[in-house]
């Protein structure tokens, strides 16, 4: 039964013509499609003994090459076709064919343009793997071994024992760059993240931040606070104010939250912001003298501070998007608006 099919199916293939591309595609979705008649045989071996199993698919394997090098002299002689039809002649006359022309994603604006911010004041540009060791991701950076963000919950672990994850933050990067160089260091570190969270509105679970360390001597909360109004004054414009409000994270010491006044209500108070006139952009700190001695520099003679902030955030702000989670679904109605940033 499957010997005549078979069979059948050479005949056919080696029958087949096509003069237009109706007739090949025709053709392809009777012979290379996934549901072809070719794909029904590779789905019978299922039904074979095992000890016919090696012949059939040897047989059913010539019969696919068959069709493969069947089309591409269909597609040929469809092309050859088409050329005669035309005696490759080409109207000048006939106006040209509009392409239309895509644009930026507006996270990669937002991005190329807090990079081009940090690196007018003297920052470079530091990448990572995004899959990390529990060293770079938590250990080196303070956090202590019973801390939330070890758990499953909250981080997409690969392995455990040892602990191998996706990123939660690309402070990971800050790491290696210290381990790596010696102080003075200035460097900002952009990319992708990946936490274990609901996605929503205002949450995904894979997301893009960027963040900034300068270590030398002498370091200060003053430079720390300094080149944040610088940020967010360049970023937001120049009436944008700044503030400062103490927080914790394990790898900085003090800490402190970044606010800047509502875009969208001049701080007057409205929905966005919860009508306290506020919107939180990031965090920041100085570097903690453990996270400095981990990297093997000296926490007596350098001091440090670090800083980072969300793209989506920040994208959604200067835009004033509503929903992150449009970043991602690729709808062309939401990317067209941002061709302009062409």
């Amino acid at each position: 039964m499957h010997k005549e099919k078979i069979e059948q199916i050479k005949a056919e293939i080696a029958a087949a013509k096509a003069s237009t591309t109706d007739e090949l595609e025709k053709y392809r979705m009777r012979f290379i499609s996934k549901k072809s008649v070719v794909g029904e045989l590779f789905a019978q071996m299922r039904e074979i003994s095992h000890e016919q199993k090696r012949e059939f698919g040897q047989v059913v394997n010539e019969v696919k090459q068959l069709a493969e090098q069947k089309f591409q002299e269909l597609i040929e002689s469809v092309g050859s076709g088409k050329q005669k039809r035309g005696n490759g002649q080409v109207d000048l006359t006939l106006p040209p064919t509009n392409i239309p022309i895509g644009g930026i994603h507006p996270l990669t604006a937002t991005r190329q343009r807090i990079i081009e911010i940090f690196e007018r004041i003297g920052f470079n540009l530091s990448e990572g793997p995004e899959i990390e060791d529990d060293w770079h991701n938590f250990t080196a950076l303070n956090f202590p071994e019973n801390h939330p963000a070890r758990e499953m919950q909250d981080t997409f672990f690969i392995e455990k024992n040892p602990d191998i994850a996706l990123r939660t933050h690309t402070s990971s990067v800050q790491v290696r760059v210290m381990e790596k160089e010696k102080p003075p260091i200035r460097t900002l570190s952009p990319g992708r993240v990946f936490r274990n969270e609901a996605i929503s509105a205002r949450a995904h679970c894979i997301f893009h931040q960027v963040e900034g360390l300068y270590v030398d001597r002498n370091v200060s909360f003053a430079d720390l606070k300094q080149t944040l109004y610088h940020f967010a004054k360049e970023m937001f414009g120049k009436e944008t104010k700044v503030r400062f409000r103490p927080s914790f994270f394990p790898f900085t010491e003090p800490s402190a939250e970044i606010d800047i006044s509502c875009l969208i209500c001049g701080g007057k108070g409205c929905n966005i912001c919860k009508h306290s006139g506020w919107v939180e952009i990031g965090g920041s700190g100085m570097v903690d003298p453990n996270v400095l001695e981990n990297c093997g520099i000296d926490s007596e003679e350098f001091t440090g501070f670090a800083f980072g902030m969300g793209i989506e955030r920040i994208a959604m702000l200067k835009y004033q998007i509503n929903d992150l989670r449009l970043f991602t679904e690729n709808d062309i109605r939401f990317l067209q608006q941002f061709r302009p940033l062409l």
